[in-house]
Protein backbone atom coordinates (compact mmCIF):
# COMPACT_ATOMS: atom_id res chain seq x y z
CA UNK A 1 0.00 0.00 0.00
CA UNK A 2 0.97 3.58 -0.78
CA UNK A 3 2.39 5.25 1.83
CA UNK A 4 0.74 8.69 1.34
CA UNK A 5 -2.78 6.32 1.98
CA UNK A 6 -1.22 4.67 5.38
CA UNK A 7 -0.10 8.40 6.31
CA UNK A 8 -3.83 9.50 6.18
CA UNK A 9 -5.33 6.43 8.70
CA UNK A 10 -2.48 7.04 10.92
CA UNK A 11 -2.48 10.73 11.04
CA UNK A 12 -5.96 10.34 12.32
CA UNK A 13 -4.62 8.97 15.84
CA UNK A 14 -2.71 10.94 18.71
CA UNK A 15 0.75 11.21 17.74
CA UNK A 16 2.42 9.49 20.55
CA UNK A 17 0.19 6.66 20.40
CA UNK A 18 0.43 5.91 16.80
CA UNK A 19 4.18 6.33 16.61
CA UNK A 20 4.31 3.49 19.25
CA UNK A 21 1.73 1.11 17.92
CA UNK A 22 3.04 1.20 14.56
CA UNK A 23 7.01 0.58 15.69
CA UNK A 24 5.43 -2.55 17.64
CA UNK A 25 3.52 -3.32 14.62
CA UNK A 26 6.39 -3.46 12.90
CA UNK A 27 8.26 -5.71 14.71
CA UNK A 28 6.11 -8.55 14.54
CA UNK A 29 6.41 -8.98 11.00
CA UNK A 30 10.07 -8.67 11.53
CA UNK A 31 11.42 -12.47 10.48
CA UNK A 32 7.83 -13.36 8.87
CA UNK A 33 7.02 -13.56 5.14
CA UNK A 34 5.63 -10.32 5.69
CA UNK A 35 9.24 -8.75 6.23
CA UNK A 36 9.42 -8.26 2.36
CA UNK A 37 7.16 -5.20 2.86
CA UNK A 38 9.70 -3.17 5.48
CA UNK A 39 13.43 -4.02 3.38
CA UNK A 40 14.71 -1.89 1.24
CA UNK A 41 18.04 -2.40 -1.36
CA UNK A 42 19.83 0.58 -1.55
CA UNK A 43 23.29 1.80 -3.24
CA UNK A 44 26.30 1.43 -1.11
CA UNK A 45 27.89 4.98 -1.10
CA UNK A 46 30.68 4.40 1.45
CA UNK A 47 31.90 7.44 3.40
CA UNK A 48 34.71 7.77 5.80
CA UNK A 49 33.83 10.03 8.83
CA UNK A 50 34.99 10.24 12.48
CA UNK A 51 37.33 6.95 11.45
CA UNK A 52 34.50 4.82 10.49
CA UNK A 53 33.14 3.65 7.50
CA UNK A 54 29.32 4.30 6.95
CA UNK A 55 27.70 2.23 4.15
CA UNK A 56 26.31 5.60 2.94
CA UNK A 57 25.46 8.90 4.41
CA UNK A 58 22.28 8.65 5.60
CA UNK A 59 21.55 7.92 9.27
CA UNK A 60 18.43 7.50 11.11
CA UNK A 61 18.38 10.53 14.14
CA UNK A 62 18.28 10.38 17.54
CA UNK A 63 14.84 9.97 19.56
CA UNK A 64 12.71 7.87 17.13
CA UNK A 65 14.04 4.77 18.62
CA UNK A 66 14.81 5.88 22.29
CA UNK A 67 15.12 2.43 23.86
CA UNK A 68 17.34 0.91 21.01
CA UNK A 69 13.75 -1.53 20.53
CA UNK A 70 13.86 -1.40 16.58
CA UNK A 71 17.35 -1.62 15.62
CA UNK A 72 16.61 -4.39 12.95
CA UNK A 73 13.30 -3.39 11.44
CA UNK A 74 15.19 0.46 10.88
CA UNK A 75 18.31 -1.20 9.35
CA UNK A 76 16.12 -3.08 7.06
CA UNK A 77 15.08 0.57 5.43
CA UNK A 78 18.86 0.87 4.12
CA UNK A 79 19.80 3.32 6.74
CA UNK A 80 23.35 3.91 6.43
CA UNK A 81 23.92 4.24 10.41
CA UNK A 82 21.17 4.29 13.00
CA UNK A 83 21.47 6.56 16.25
CA UNK A 84 19.20 5.40 19.29
CA UNK A 85 18.24 7.50 22.28
CA UNK A 86 18.58 10.14 24.04
CA UNK A 87 19.24 7.46 27.05
CA UNK A 88 19.94 8.53 30.40
CA UNK A 89 20.97 6.71 33.54
CA UNK A 90 17.88 5.77 34.84
CA UNK A 91 14.88 5.65 33.34
CA UNK A 92 12.42 8.31 33.70
CA UNK A 93 8.55 9.22 32.42
CA UNK A 94 9.78 12.21 30.80
CA UNK A 95 6.77 15.44 30.75
CA UNK A 96 3.25 14.78 31.00
CA UNK A 97 1.59 13.96 27.80
CA UNK A 98 0.04 15.01 25.37
CA UNK A 99 3.88 16.50 24.51
CA UNK A 100 4.04 15.05 20.82
CA UNK A 101 2.41 17.31 17.88
CA UNK A 102 2.23 17.07 14.26
CA UNK A 103 1.86 20.47 12.38
CA UNK A 104 0.58 18.56 9.52
CA UNK A 105 0.29 21.67 6.79
CA UNK A 106 3.78 22.60 7.65
CA UNK A 107 5.23 19.12 7.41
CA UNK A 108 6.33 19.88 11.50
CA UNK A 109 6.49 18.37 14.51
CA UNK A 110 6.13 19.73 17.81
CA UNK A 111 7.65 17.64 20.95
CA UNK A 112 8.24 18.15 24.50
CA UNK A 113 8.88 14.31 25.46
CA UNK A 114 11.77 15.31 28.37
CA UNK A 115 14.18 12.12 27.30
CA UNK A 116 11.47 9.66 28.49
CA UNK A 117 13.13 6.32 28.32
CA UNK A 118 13.67 3.11 30.37
CA UNK A 119 17.21 4.06 30.99
CA UNK A 120 20.85 3.09 29.73
CA UNK A 121 20.73 -0.47 31.44
CA UNK A 122 17.48 -1.39 29.04
CA UNK A 123 18.80 0.34 26.14
CA UNK A 124 22.34 -1.97 26.51
CA UNK A 125 20.04 -5.05 26.82
CA UNK A 126 18.35 -4.35 23.38
CA UNK A 127 21.56 -3.81 21.72
CA UNK A 128 23.03 -6.87 22.59
CA UNK A 129 19.72 -8.86 21.30
CA UNK A 130 19.64 -6.22 18.02
CA UNK A 131 21.09 -8.08 14.55
CA UNK A 132 22.81 -4.67 13.27
CA UNK A 133 26.00 -4.94 11.64
CA UNK A 134 26.07 -0.90 10.27
CA UNK A 135 27.27 1.93 12.01
CA UNK A 136 25.66 2.55 15.70
CA UNK A 137 25.45 5.46 17.58
CA UNK A 138 24.09 6.16 21.13
CA UNK A 139 22.58 9.75 22.22
CA UNK A 140 23.01 10.65 25.95
CA UNK A 141 21.90 12.95 28.01
CA UNK A 142 21.30 13.61 31.98
CA UNK A 143 18.62 12.86 33.97
CA UNK A 144 15.94 15.72 34.40
CA UNK A 145 16.22 15.57 38.30
CA UNK A 146 20.18 15.73 38.22
CA UNK A 147 21.03 19.51 38.60
CA UNK A 148 22.67 20.99 35.97
CA UNK A 149 26.04 21.31 38.27
CA UNK A 150 26.42 17.75 38.61
CA UNK A 151 25.06 16.67 35.06
CA UNK A 152 27.97 15.63 33.62
CA UNK A 153 28.18 12.25 36.11
CA UNK A 154 25.28 11.61 34.11
CA UNK A 155 27.44 11.83 30.83
CA UNK A 156 30.04 10.02 32.80
CA UNK A 157 28.23 6.86 33.46
CA UNK A 158 26.09 6.22 30.15
CA UNK A 159 29.80 6.43 28.51
CA UNK A 160 30.95 4.07 31.35
CA UNK A 161 28.25 1.64 30.58
CA UNK A 162 27.70 2.07 26.24
CA UNK A 163 30.88 2.43 25.40
CA UNK A 164 31.83 -0.88 24.00
CA UNK A 165 28.09 -1.03 21.69
CA UNK A 166 28.89 1.94 20.71
CA UNK A 167 30.16 2.94 17.28
CA UNK A 168 30.09 6.58 18.38
CA UNK A 169 28.73 8.71 21.02
CA UNK A 170 26.35 11.69 21.22
CA UNK A 171 26.43 13.70 23.82
CA UNK A 172 23.55 15.82 23.58
CA UNK A 173 23.64 19.25 25.48
CA UNK A 174 20.64 21.13 23.37
CA UNK A 175 17.46 19.20 23.63
CA UNK A 176 14.99 22.64 24.73
CA UNK A 177 13.06 19.96 26.88
CA UNK A 178 15.32 18.88 30.05
CA UNK A 179 15.01 22.28 32.05
CA UNK A 180 18.56 24.25 32.02
CA UNK A 181 20.17 21.49 29.95
CA UNK A 182 20.78 23.86 27.04
CA UNK A 183 23.51 26.33 29.17
CA UNK A 184 25.65 23.36 28.77
CA UNK A 185 26.33 24.57 25.22
CA UNK A 186 28.05 27.86 26.68
CA UNK A 187 31.49 29.27 28.07
CA UNK A 188 32.74 27.70 31.10
CA UNK A 189 29.93 24.96 31.49
CA UNK A 190 30.58 24.00 27.90
CA UNK A 191 34.59 23.28 28.36
CA UNK A 192 34.13 21.74 31.56
CA UNK A 193 31.80 19.24 30.54
CA UNK A 194 34.40 18.54 26.99
CA UNK A 195 37.27 17.88 29.08
CA UNK A 196 36.19 15.25 31.59
CA UNK A 197 34.24 13.64 28.33
CA UNK A 198 37.52 13.55 26.86
CA UNK A 199 39.14 12.39 29.35
CA UNK A 200 36.75 9.57 30.06
CA UNK A 201 37.22 8.64 26.38
CA UNK A 202 40.98 8.84 26.68
CA UNK A 203 40.38 6.58 29.94
CA UNK A 204 38.24 4.01 27.91
CA UNK A 205 40.03 3.59 24.88
CA UNK A 206 43.31 2.85 27.18
CA UNK A 207 40.96 0.32 29.13
CA UNK A 208 39.45 -1.06 25.95
CA UNK A 209 41.82 -0.85 23.29
CA UNK A 210 38.95 0.57 21.02
CA UNK A 211 38.22 3.75 19.69
CA UNK A 212 34.32 5.42 20.25
CA UNK A 213 34.25 8.60 18.60
CA UNK A 214 32.60 11.45 20.66
CA UNK A 215 29.97 14.02 18.52
CA UNK A 216 28.14 16.60 20.42
CA UNK A 217 24.75 17.85 19.37
CA UNK A 218 24.06 21.30 19.49
CA UNK A 219 20.74 23.30 18.95
CA UNK A 220 19.83 25.42 15.85
CA UNK A 221 19.09 28.66 18.03
CA UNK A 222 23.02 29.91 18.17
CA UNK A 223 24.32 33.70 18.05
CA UNK A 224 27.27 34.25 15.75
CA UNK A 225 29.38 34.57 19.24
CA UNK A 226 28.13 31.44 20.65
CA UNK A 227 28.40 29.63 17.42
CA UNK A 228 32.26 30.91 17.37
CA UNK A 229 32.84 29.92 20.72
CA UNK A 230 31.11 26.14 20.75
CA UNK A 231 33.54 25.42 17.50
CA UNK A 232 36.43 26.59 19.40
CA UNK A 233 35.74 24.27 22.36
CA UNK A 234 35.21 21.61 19.84
CA UNK A 235 38.70 21.99 17.98
CA UNK A 236 40.39 22.80 21.28
CA UNK A 237 39.49 19.34 23.15
CA UNK A 238 39.58 17.37 20.15
CA UNK A 239 36.12 16.43 19.72
CA UNK A 240 35.69 13.69 17.04
CA UNK A 241 32.12 15.52 15.50
CA UNK A 242 29.16 17.48 15.62
CA UNK A 243 25.27 17.19 15.18
CA UNK A 244 23.35 19.92 14.13
CA UNK A 245 20.82 20.91 14.38
CA UNK A 246 18.42 20.05 17.17
CA UNK A 247 15.05 21.08 17.32
CA UNK A 248 14.32 25.00 17.74
CA UNK A 249 12.41 27.04 19.67
CA UNK A 250 11.99 29.77 16.80
CA UNK A 251 8.31 29.06 15.23
CA UNK A 252 8.08 31.64 13.35
CA UNK A 253 7.44 29.83 10.54
CA UNK A 254 4.06 28.03 11.81
CA UNK A 255 2.48 31.12 12.84
CA UNK A 256 -1.32 30.37 12.61
CA UNK A 257 -1.17 27.09 12.10
CA UNK A 258 -2.86 24.40 14.34
CA UNK A 259 -0.67 23.09 17.58
CA UNK A 260 1.69 26.40 16.77
CA UNK A 261 1.14 27.47 20.47
CA UNK A 262 2.26 24.33 21.58
CA UNK A 263 5.75 24.31 24.27
CA UNK A 264 8.51 22.30 23.07
CA UNK A 265 11.04 22.11 20.16
CA UNK A 266 10.35 22.31 16.55
CA UNK A 267 11.55 19.56 13.95
CA UNK A 268 10.33 18.56 10.31
CA UNK A 269 10.33 20.83 7.40
CA UNK A 270 10.06 24.54 9.38
CA UNK A 271 13.53 23.67 10.42
CA UNK A 272 15.46 23.22 7.15
CA UNK A 273 16.65 26.24 6.67
CA UNK A 274 18.31 27.40 10.08
CA UNK A 275 19.65 24.28 10.34
CA UNK A 276 21.46 24.56 6.98
CA UNK A 277 22.62 28.00 8.10
CA UNK A 278 23.85 26.84 11.69
CA UNK A 279 25.95 24.39 9.63
CA UNK A 280 27.06 26.56 7.30
CA UNK A 281 28.41 29.07 9.39
CA UNK A 282 29.96 26.26 11.86
CA UNK A 283 31.64 24.78 8.62
CA UNK A 284 33.12 28.13 8.25
CA UNK A 285 34.83 28.50 11.66
CA UNK A 286 35.93 24.53 11.93
CA UNK A 287 37.86 24.69 8.71
CA UNK A 288 37.31 20.62 8.03
CA UNK A 289 39.13 20.18 11.63
CA UNK A 290 36.12 17.93 12.51
CA UNK A 291 33.48 16.86 10.80
CA UNK A 292 29.32 17.76 10.94
CA UNK A 293 26.91 15.47 10.92
CA UNK A 294 23.70 17.60 9.51
CA UNK A 295 20.22 16.96 10.42
CA UNK A 296 16.60 19.50 10.33
CA UNK A 297 13.97 19.32 8.31
CA UNK A 298 15.06 16.81 5.71
CA UNK A 299 12.39 16.21 3.26
CA UNK A 300 13.51 16.05 0.16
CA UNK A 301 16.67 14.96 -2.11
CA UNK A 302 17.26 18.59 -2.41
CA UNK A 303 17.12 18.83 1.29
CA UNK A 304 19.31 16.44 1.54
CA UNK A 305 21.88 17.93 -1.62
CA UNK A 306 21.90 21.16 0.46
CA UNK A 307 22.84 20.06 3.98
CA UNK A 308 25.67 18.54 2.10
CA UNK A 309 26.61 21.21 0.39
CA UNK A 310 26.39 23.38 3.31
CA UNK A 311 29.40 21.46 4.82
CA UNK A 312 27.98 18.03 6.12
CA UNK A 313 29.64 15.32 5.70
CA UNK A 314 26.62 12.68 6.79
CA UNK A 315 22.87 13.74 7.10
CA UNK A 316 19.68 12.31 8.96
CA UNK A 317 16.13 12.48 9.47
CA UNK A 318 13.52 11.58 11.25
CA UNK A 319 10.55 13.82 10.89
CA UNK A 320 10.71 13.27 7.30
CA UNK A 321 10.32 9.75 7.34
CA UNK A 322 6.75 10.52 9.12
CA UNK A 323 5.71 12.63 6.77
CA UNK A 324 7.10 11.11 3.47
CA UNK A 325 8.35 7.65 4.31
CA UNK A 326 10.74 4.62 3.66
CA UNK A 327 11.08 5.57 0.42
CA UNK A 328 12.60 8.73 1.34
CA UNK A 329 15.10 6.91 2.64
CA UNK A 330 15.77 5.53 -0.95
CA UNK A 331 15.39 8.39 -3.05
CA UNK A 332 18.20 10.52 -0.94
CA UNK A 333 20.85 7.49 -1.10
CA UNK A 334 19.98 6.35 -4.83
CA UNK A 335 20.44 10.23 -5.71
CA UNK A 336 22.32 11.94 -3.19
Amino acid sequence: MHYSLIKKVLFQFNAERIHELTLKGLQRITGTPLAFLLRQSVPTKVVNCMGLLFKNPLGLAAGLDKNGEYINILASMGFGFIEIGTVTPRAQLGNDKPRLFRINTAEGIINRMGFNNKGVDNLINNVKKANFSGILGINIGKNKDTPIEQSKNDYLICMDKIYLYADYIVINISSPNTPKLRLLQYGNALNDLLIVIKNKQIELHQKYSKYVPIAIKIAPDLTEEELTQIANALIKYKIDGVIATNTTLDYSLIQGLPYCQENGGLSGRPLQLSSTTIIRRLSQKLQGQLPIIGVGGIDSLIAAREKIAAGATLIQIYSGLIFHGPKLIKRIITNI
